[in-house]
């Protein structure tokens, strides 16, 4: 059985003892299935970066649970086998309303008691975007918060995950803040027209800090799990949407957005429609699953994001260090891990620029700190000519007086590192 929880000073997951940023495919590839490579499909992801699939029904039923619950642990078992963790969705069955109440907590009971002890399983998916103005109707707090409760009595080792739309204010979804563990919202924004998805003033990717801020702010104390886009039904024609156009986010673009949802706050992230084949390749199509995606997006970004170099950052705790951008259309976050200060920053203005970074301390046997590294950004050295293979190092910055200078323009992204 895994034992999960979350980490009060920083937010992070905790699995089996060690923190964790959660990386999520949702939904991974079908269990059983074979990666272009030959492979198995869920060693090919787990290999290549992604901690945790999204698993479970949205659809669960008194008349088939035994043999439902039979199948959602076959896909545990095949998870466990390669070190996945899963996060399981329940559908509509964590709202306990009173009209439904002895129906829902009847299902509640039976899926939670007899998978919560499996080794694979990570959290529970709660009621998807309770608060989506979309809705009918939205899903009334009272009948989440009673699940919630009846849930972690039965298992009070896993989380509760509640995703929200990108829409709304954050008074309006923190009245749900006792209904879960972790929250986050799901934001699409790369489509035609642009940032449809959530509706507001902003349109480019950008939008998708605020909506992780928005998030943070809802959630409290709580940390915040952002679902970024593979593909969504906005960009999947259909009978009933005729006129929508296939689109994907570039490495670029999803690597900007997995950063500016970092540096506002977000400690997870989960990627949304691998498994909607739909717009995918024909060969994709066959396979199940967006496997040309993974192979020009998703494994690069996971493969940074998991790396040795930028992994202990975003589990680390915010660092004291106040450091400041000169300009205002640059985000950053501090954090201090391992001993290194490490600086996110992101541009979301279209300007192209030489940045100014103040504020960087002094490393800790009083020294001042006269360069740094800027991760996954590599220069010869020593520089050419002649050009020589097997010399590549990360590209450095210069530091005086807690500042330094860098190029940045509009979507770039910048990890530096500092030894302290």
């Amino acid at each position: 059985m895994s034992v999960v929880s979350v980490d009060r000073a920083t937010g992070a997951l905790v699995v089996e003892g060690r923190k964790t940023f959660p990386l999520v495919l949702s939904n991974g590839p079908p269990a059983g299935a074979k990666a272009p490579s030959g492979r198995d499909a869920l060693a090919e992801v787990a290999a290549g970066g992604a901690g945790f699939i999204r698993v479970g029904r949205p659809d669960w039923s008194l008349e088939s649970i035994a043999q439902q619950i039979a199948a959602e642990r076959e896909v545990l078992d095949a998870a466990a086998a390669h070190g996945l963790h899963c996060w399981l969705q329940l559908g509509n069955v964590p709202d306990l309303p009173a009209r439904t109440l002895a129906a829902n907590e009847q299902l509640l009971t039976s899926i939670v008691g007899e998978l919560k002890g499996h080794p694979a399983l990570g959290a529970w998916k709660g009621i998807d975007e309770p608060a989506n103005p979309n809705r009918p109707a939205r899903v009334p707090v009272a009948g989440l918060v009673r699940a919630y409760r009846k849930l972690r009595a039965t298992d009070p080792d896993h989380p509760v995950v509640i995703t929200q739309a990108p829409v709304g204010t954050a008074a309006k979804l923190t009245p749900y803040r006792p209904a879960f563990d972790i929250t986050g919202a799901d934001i699409y924004p790369v489509s035609y027209p642009p940032g449809k998805h959530a509706g507001g003033r902003r349109r480019d990717i950008g939008v998708v800090g605020d909506v992780t801020r928005r998030m943070v702010q809802a959630a409290g104390s709580k940390p915040v799990w952002m679902t970024l886009q593979i593909a969504w039904s906005g960009v999947i024609a259909s009978e009933q949407h005729p006129a929508n156009i296939p689109r994907f986010p570039t490495l670029n673009q999803e690597r900007f957005m997995a950063y500016q949802a970092i540096v506002n706050g977000a400690r997870g992230l989960a990627f949304f429609g691998g498994h909607l084949t739909q717009i995918a390749r024909p060969a994709d199509a066959q396979a199940g699953w967006n496997w040309t995606f993974w192979e020009q997006v998703l494994r690069p970004l996971l493969g940074e994001l998991t790396s040795a170099s930028v992994a202990p950052a975003l589990v680390a705790p915010n660092a004291r260090s106040r450091v400041k951008a000169s300009a205002k259309d640059v985000q950053l976050a501090a954090r201090e891990a391992g001993g290194f200060l490490y600086v996110i920053a992101v541009r979301t203005g279209s300007a192209t620029s030489r940045v100014g970074f103040s504020g960087l301390p002094h490393k800790k046997n009083g020294r001042p700190i006269t360069g740094g590294e800027v991760l996954f950004e590599y220069v010869q050295d020593p520089l050419p000519p002649p050009i020589e293979p097997g010399h590549q190092t990360f590209r450095t910055v210069a530091v005086s007086n807690g500042q330094f200078r860098d190029w940045m323009a509009q979507h770039d992204v910048r990890i530096y590192r500092f030894r302290r």
